[in-house]
């Protein structure tokens, strides 16, 4: 969820990005979930070479904010806060439908990512596409509302999409405001099987007010019994800076609706990593800070909800 100034790249660097990254993907997999046990369940990996990652019509290498933020300068981001495995989340600002810059890094490293990809539901064959990337990683589809479309989870694509994700059990994954929670409740009636992941907590408090009538929309999802909800993206919400203690009680109302089971933290890299905001203060929040779960109960929040979620083969 992209912030609308710039990250710095120099805020990337701190801490020898450069250096440790690359050793990171040629590391032993296993050893490495076990020194960093924790899974960052949403950030995003782009390149400058266009060679390997094309750009969107009228996109250049100017327009990435910051220049790059690939999966080695994303891995020395996370691996000192105990994070081993990401969710690669696909980013149609800059790359459209193509998912192939991220599903490569999973081919590369299958035991550390996940992906969360995109398809067109106004093209045909919806679900034979979400079949044929659940073989490449992609675990997560993510959906976004269509500008002047009211009815926009009930085209036929999108139907088709929420019906093969029942079978598959890839994640319809909704990048959604407020405003539209009760359309998601609506869709989730539909389908009942299929699996749905909110991402941000459905952008409560993106405009600095954390509304407990909004809360309470988010909360209410919690009787579908298949939506789990992204406790991420802080950057973006209440304060937009650290430490974040404006947002426990909301994480704690989510936790009493939800359950620890059904919520994941994320950190929404690279817009995490913008002025004051960095990647400690995000999982920190989760790790050290809130005090109304058990161990086991946090280990969820960090680690199993997204690993039931996304972290399973075809």
């Amino acid at each position: 969820m992209p912030s609308d100034s710039s990250v710095s790249r120099r805020t990337l660097l701190a801490g020898g990005v450069a250096a440790v990254g690359t050793s990171m993907l040629g590391a032993d997999a296993a050893a490495a979930v076990q020194d960093a046990p924790w899974i960052d369940a949403h950030s995003h990996i782009w390149t400058p070479d266009t060679s390997r990652s094309k750009l969107q019509p009228g996109m250049t290498v100017d327009d990435l904010a910051p220049k790059s933020f690939t999966a080695e300068e994303l891995m020395a981001v996370a691996r000192p806060s105990g994070v081993g495995r990401v969710v690669l989340i696909q980013h149609t600002l800059f790359h459209g439908y193509d998912t192939s810059y991220l599903t490569d890094a999973w081919q590369r490293q299958p035991d550390v990512f996940r992906v969360v990809g995109m398809v067109d539901d106004l093209r045909p064959n919806a679900g034979k596409a979400m079949r044929q990337l659940l073989k490449q990683g992609v675990t997560g589809f993510r959906i976004v509302p269509r500008k002047g479309v009211t009815d926009w989870l009930q085209t036929d694509g999108m139907t088709e999409m929420w019906k093969t994700a029942a079978e598959t059990g890839q994640s319809m994954c909704c990048l959604v405001n407020p405003i539209n929670l009760a359309e998601i409740g609506a869709a989730c009636v539909r389908h009942p099987d299929t699996p749905v992941v909110i991402d941000h907590f459905g952008r409560v408090g993106i405009d600095g007010q954390i509304r407990e009538s909004e809360v309470n929309q988010l909360c209410a999802l919690a009787k579908h019994k298949h939506v789990k909800i992204k406790i991420s993206a802080y950057y973006a919400l209440g304060h937009k800076k650290p430490p974040h203690h404006e947002l426990i009680p909301m994480i704690k109302r989510l936790y009493e609706a939800f359950g620890a089971e059904r919520l994941m933290w994320a950190s929404d890299c690279p817009y995490q990593l913008d002025g004051e905001n960095n990647y400690i203060a995000s999982i920190a929040l989760i790790r050290d800070v809130i005090d109304f779960v058990t161990d086991a109960e946090r280990r969820q929040l960090l680690r199993t909800t997204a690993e039931k979620t996304f972290f399973f083969d075809a």
